[in-house]
């Protein structure tokens, strides 16, 4: 049974095609310049555009993603954050930071970068793994075991996990205004169910991400 980085092998999501339609609709539009960070294949570029987008900036690790994301948007950088953030301060209305900032050592200088890059009144929106999240601590309380899985909130490649608070706090610091904090539809009826009967409290503990939108 593979352990550590030998997981990431076992990966069956297509991460380069991965779609953020609900997330990006949780955005005020129009979303005028934008840079996705983390763009992947820039398979959300159709969506961004309806929602008003006027210019599409990406920034991607994965050179074979960049290349695909070439295709769909109108300029895409290859390289690391924050090392290759090449834009100038205020260069963009929207900034994208979806499931990207976990995976790096320090989450919270690189989004006082991206607020930076931000215009005045521009919005900033992130998605950050839930350290409440049932599916984190259940296997600690059952087994005594971290479970790190090849994907998901136990992705073997994260560093960094956040309660709603820390991931309210990370934004604050990086001098934005916090508009909302939301997350995903629960997915099953009984989940639903759950929610409604505890006014959304109990999603602290089901939702395995938040959504952080933010004003500069």
């Amino acid at each position: 049974m593979p352990i550590g980085l030998d997981l990431v092998r076992q990966r069956g999501a297509d991460y380069g095609g991965l779609r953020h339609d609900q997330k990006i609709g949780l955005i005020p539009p129009p979303l005028g310049r934008v840079l996705d960070v983390g763009c992947a294949e820039g398979a959300n570029a159709d969506v961004l555009r309806a929602r008003g987008a006027t210019q599409l900036a990406g920034i991607e690790l994965d050179e074979a993603f960049a290349a695909k994301a070439r295709e769909r948007y109108d300029e895409v950088v290859v390289g690391r954050v924050p090392d290759d953030l090449e834009w100038a301060d205020e260069s963009f209305d929207t900034v994208l930071c979806y499931d990207i900032l976990e995976h790096l050592y320090d989450p919270w200088g690189v989004t006082r970068q991206l607020a930076r890059l931000l215009q005045p009144g521009g919005h900033m929106h992130v998605s950050l793994p839930n350290a409440r999240s049932k599916e984190l601590w259940l296997p600690l309380l059952r087994e005594g075991r971290f479970r790190y899985r090849p994907e998901g909130i136990m992705d073997v490649t994260h560093l960094r996990f956040f309660g709603r608070r820390d991931a309210i706090d990370m934004v604050e610091a990086a001098g934005l205004r916090v508009l909302s904090v939301d997350h995903a539809e629960p997915e099953t009826r009984k989940r639903a169910v759950a929610s409604a009967l505890t006014g959304g409290r109990i999603m602290d503990f089901l939702t395995i991400q938040w959504y952080v939108l933010a004003r500069r």
